[in-house]
């Protein structure tokens, strides 16, 4: 195996043209699974560890830009206030080994339906940063993920950055698993709260051949809720769950059946927007 090292993003983009099959390594994390249970082999490795430009965040008004290489142990120390709902999902993500060396850009290259990090990118309207030798192009997460580990990333291609806003409201993000980390979800859920306009957004995680939206259901709570004292009545937030639950897409297989994801979705839905309302009535009291 050859292993390339390049130290600056255009040293890699370069790489990532003379080697469009070469596997892209910064953490890690999904690849060395996959190279281990024998379904990965690569003649040529491109570790991107050394590449800096990758590897920071920035904040421009009311935008954030994180860069692919950023570590999930980065994302919840120094990104907590400003992304809450993706801190959270960092934090359920593996190990503090694992979340020490995954990175945020790799769970997105991946494109696996149970990311961690997807939904609340999904639910907060992320758009990922494509870089190669050609140029620069910016594609909105929900185009970008199109089926199971299937993504619009092109052979020539890497992520460089993911842009999201400044959380304008309560964001949270729960999962269902055996336990609260270390493992892949049951079925995920994010739920973004934007206060300025009036919107609330839903994104479902393994419960689908992708992440999903919850669109009647996000129109539903936007519509219901008093946004002057974050006031819900009991039969919207009953309506909104179950509409969550609708917009499910799940399957049979071995970590659950699709009739428990639903249900599933649905509590998560519920506790979720409870949740999200009652920071926001702290907020406005």
């Amino acid at each position: 195996m050859t292993v390339l090292r390049p130290a600056t993003l255009a040293a890699a983009l370069a790489a990532r043209s003379e080697h469009p099959g070469a596997l892209l390594v910064a953490g890690g994390t999904d690849a060395m699974v996959a190279i281990n249970s024998g379904r990965l082999r690569a003649e040529v490795t491109v570790d991107l560890t050394g590449v800096g430009e990758l590897a920071s965040w920035s904040r421009s008004g009311s935008t954030i830009r994180i860069g692919s290489g950023l570590t999930y142990t980065r994302l919840i120390a120094e990104l907590g206030d400003l992304c809450p709902g993706l801190a959270m999902a960092s934090r359920t993500v593996g190990s503090p080994q694992i979340r020490n060396r995954g990175t945020v850009g790799g769970n997105v290259a991946t494109a696996s339906p149970a990311g961690d990090a997807l939904p609340p990118l999904v639910a907060a309207g992320a758009v990922i940063e494509l870089a190669s030798t050609d140029g620069v192009r910016r594609v909105p997460i929900g185009a970008f993920l199109v089926g199971p580990k299937r993504s619009l990333l092109a052979p020539n291609e890497l992520i460089t950055a993911i842009e999201l806003p400044v959380a304008r409201g309560p964001q949270q993000f729960s999962k269902v698993g055996p336990r609260n980390a270390m493992v892949i979800a049951v079925c995920s859920l994010a739920v973004d709260v934007d206060v300025a306009s009036r919107r609330v957004a839903v994104a479902i995680g393994s419960a689908g051949p992708t992440t999903l939206r919850a669109l009647e259901a996000e129109a539903v709570a936007s519509a219901a809720i008093d946004w002057t004292t974050g006031a819900l009545g009991d039969a919207d937030l009953a309506r909104f769950a179950a509409l969550v639950a609708q917009a499910a897409r799940p399957i049979d297989d071995v970590r659950g059946t699709a009739a428990y994801r639903r249900h599933a979705l649905a509590v998560l839905a519920r506790r979720s927007l409870g949740w999200s309302l009652e920071a926001l009535r702290r907020a406005v009291a």
